[in-house]
């Protein structure tokens, strides 16, 4: 993919409300509560868009694909959708909402940008 203004706006946007870093979201993600379905067995498999935001995650701006794009574009429009613009901490109303957001990479326990990198 060419790097462009929208995609490094993107990039930057997605890095700001995926404020796990891989090792946390790998860790997390091979959890029992990372997934709500019945058939999930910890450790073998991991819910899809984790999957695909640690992929994204373990790649340079210069690596990424069409559909890495899109899976930052989504996590980012979900993450707002479901936090407005502010990410300052919030424990929400329920663990399954907090489990629903870290499954993509965001702790709404975690101030903003306050993440190890590892990019």
């Amino acid at each position: 993919m060419t790097s462009s203004t929208g995609y490094d706006d993107l990039w930057d946007e997605f890095h700001r409300v995926v404020n796990m870093n891989s090792r946390e979201l790998e860790t997390w993600l091979l959890t029992e509560e990372a997934s709500e379905e019945a058939d999930f067995v910890p450790g073998e498999r991991m819910p899809p868009t984790g999957a695909d935001v640690l992929a994204v995650l373990g790649k340079r701006k210069t690596d990424l694909e069409d559909h890495d794009a899109e899976v930052m574009a989504r996590v980012v429009s979900i993450v707002h959708r479901e936090r407005g613009e502010d990410l300052e901490p919030d424990a929400g109303e329920s663990a399954g909402w907090r489990r629903y957001l870290m499954s993509m990479g965001h702790d709404p326990l975690r101030p903003a940008g306050d993440r190890a990198t590892d990019r």
